[in-house]
Order: structure tokens, then C-alpha cells, then sequence
């Protein structure tokens, strides 16, 4: 294109006619909400380390889901938050028909049926050290890890979750899980694992809200590095040969260069997660500025989108929903 032939500012100078040539329009049906279940029962109790989110159960929660299905918005993302004495070493409560998940998944099931529920399946929550595998001689042990999750998965089909969701990033998780389910007749269970899982620093809001941080960090050894991007596409051509139905990429805005290589080299849906720093950073730069959030907010999530995530994992996904509503 050369001037004064071509102007590529004749596009851009009416309202109608940019509203005409967007080429990417974000949806709440684009949004995955993270929702914070407790062990106890019908809490609300806000979560400091992540403003805006509350750690929920009972009453609380089924209001929240009908608040979440009236927006648009197809699906959550289910954590479990326990007290220390509820934890072990064995993650048992990951597994257990009354852990915090199981229980959440059966109360929304039977009162907001429209919901996509996605468990999130990680042992960092459940364990006494906080690590995201089971420990033996003090390392992290993938395959006694494996066997573990396996339990999980088959204990959150069977309260009625139809996404299972690994994201401790072992070996194995997605064949492992895969074969449980199909086992079991589950075999109309999806799983959706964080594959390309970064070692961010970005996490650090999360696992001080879900007192799950542990002591010594090992997430070095099985999330990827930052500046390994050709790692992460491995892990997700590894886990979708096993049998990966969705891919989630985390963090999302650091890490829009492999949101977009994936897209280009895989046919499954892309799915990526702004985490909680991302949250609390963008929170933060508009405090105050009700319509700069609104802007920034949806920017960000466009971008995301943009980039060819077909699913956005996001703490603002209540909030964008409305804005995108005209609410």
C-alpha cells in the first residue's frame, strides 16, 4: 500500500465503520471464573491477598454461581481452601468425597445445572508442605504424584465435574487421569491441564490467599522456565498426545508469544490464565479510576484473545462480563 492512494486512516476515522472492521470482539462466552471454595460450611470471607475474591461455601456460593450463569459466563474454576489441620501429607481431602471441591461441585450441579464446572486438581492445596506432588526422601515424587491425582480425578467425576484440570505440570498427569476416567466410564469427562505452566513470581497473591505456599520452593522442577518458550510447546504437544482436550498457558500477559505459537501448531482450544499478580498489578494502576479500569481491563482481555486464546481464565471475568452486557 503506498500514499496518497492507499490511507489507512479512512478505517479509523468513524465510529461505525472501527466498530465495522474490529476483528477481534471479546464475549463473557470467552470467560473461565476462578471461584475459592472453603472446607467449612456457607462462608464468605474476602480474600486479602486477591481483592475483589472471596473464599465461598453453602448459600454463598450457589448465589454467586446464579450472579456468574445471569452474566454469560459458561464456566468456573473451582480451588479448594483448607485449614492447616485439614492437611496431610497424603493430600487425602484432594481425593476424598467431602473435600471442599467434591462437595462445592455437587451443591452447584444440583442448583445452577447451566455452569461448566473446571476443577482445578493440584495437591499444593491438600498437602501439609505445600508442595505440588507428594514428597518422598524430600523430593517431589511424580509417579507416586501420578497415582495420587488419579484418585482425585476419579473422585470429582463422581460428584458430577465434567473438566478435571492438573496443574502441578507432572509427567504423565494427563495419561494418567485419562486412563482413570475412561476405567471408569468417564470417559465424557474433558481435562483441560496447565501444560505450558510458568515458575512466575506472578502466582505469589494466589498461594497467600490458599495458604499453600510452601516453605522451600521446588516449582523449578517441574513448572517450566520463563525464557523456555520451545518447553512449553513440547509439554503441550506431550500432554495432548495423551489425551489433553483443552491447554491452558499461565501466566497469560507475560506470555502471549507462546498463546500465539500454540494457536498457530495446535488444534485443540487454547485456554490462558491471568494470574493473580496480573490481577492485583492491573487493579492497582487504575484504583480510583472506574472508567481507566474499565478500559485497561477489557484491553488486556482483548489482547489476550488477540493473541488466539479461545478461553480467558480471569479474576475481572464478573466484571468484564458486565461491561460487555452494558450492565
Amino acid at each position: 500500500m503506498s500514499f496518497p492512494r492507499h490511507r489507512l486512516r479512512r478505517l479509523r476515522g468513524a465510529e461505525a465503520i472501527r466498530n465495522l472492521v474490529q476483528e477481534i470482539r471479546l464475549s463473557p462466552s470467552d470467560l473461565v471464573y476462578p471461584i475459592f471454595v472453603a472446607g467449612d460450611d456457607n462462608v464468605r470471607s474476602p480474600l486479602q491477598a486477591i481483592p475483589g475474591q472471596d473464599m465461598l461455601s453453602g448459600n454463598h456460593l450457589l448465589d454467586e454461581m446464579r450472579a456468574v450463569r445471569d452474566l454469560g459466563i459458561p464456566a468456573v474454576l473451582l480451588f479448594g481452601i483448607l485449614a492447616d489441620e485439614d492437611k496431610d501429607s497424603h493430600a487425602s481431602a484432594s481425593y476424598s468425597p467431602e473435600g471442599p471441591v467434591q462437595r462445592a461441585v455437587r451443591q452447584i450441579k444440583a442448583a445452577v445445572p447451566e455452569l461448566a464446572l473446571i476443577a482445578d486438581l493440584c495437591l499444593c492445596e491438600y498437602t501439609d508442605h505445600g508442595h505440588c506432588g507428594l514428597l518422598k526422601n524430600g523430593e517431589i515424587d511424580n509417579d507416586l504424584t501420578l497415582a495420587c491425582l488419579r484418585k482425585g480425578a476419579l473422585s470429582l467425576a463422581e460428584a458430577g465435574c465434567g473438566v478435571i484440570a492438573p496443574s502441578g505440570v507432572m509427567d504423565g498427569s494427563v495419561f494418567a487421569i485419562r486412563s482413570a476416567l475412561d476405567e471408569a466410564g468417564y470417559e465424557d469427562v474433558l481435562t483441560m491441564p496447565y501444560s505450558a505452566k510458568f515458575a512466575s513470581r506472578l502466582y505469589g497473591p494466589f498461594k497467600e490467599a490458599t495458604r499453600s505456599a510452601p516453605a522451600e520452593s521446588k516449582h523449578a522442577t517441574h513448572q517450566v522456565g520463563v525464557a523456555n518458550a520451545r518447553q512449553a510447546l513440547s509439554k503441550i504437544r506431550a500432554d495432548i498426545e495423551e489425551g489433553a482436550d483443552i491447554v491452558i498457558v499461565k501466566p497469560a500477559l507475560g506470555f502471549l508469544d507462546v498463546v500465539w505459537r500454540a494457536r498457530r501448531q495446535f488444534d485443540v482450544p487454547i485456554a490462558a490464565y491471568s494470574v493473580s499478580g496480573e490481577h492485583n498489578a492491573l487493579a492497582a494502576i487504575t484504583d480510583g479510576d472506574p472508567e481507566a479500569r474499565r478500559e485497561m481491563i477489557l484491553e488486556a482481555l482483548t489482547c489476550i484473545k488477540r493473541a488466539g486464546a479461545g478461553i480467558i481464565i480471569t479474576y475481572f471475568a464478573k466484571e468484564a462480563a458486565g461491561w460487555l452486557r452494558g450492565r
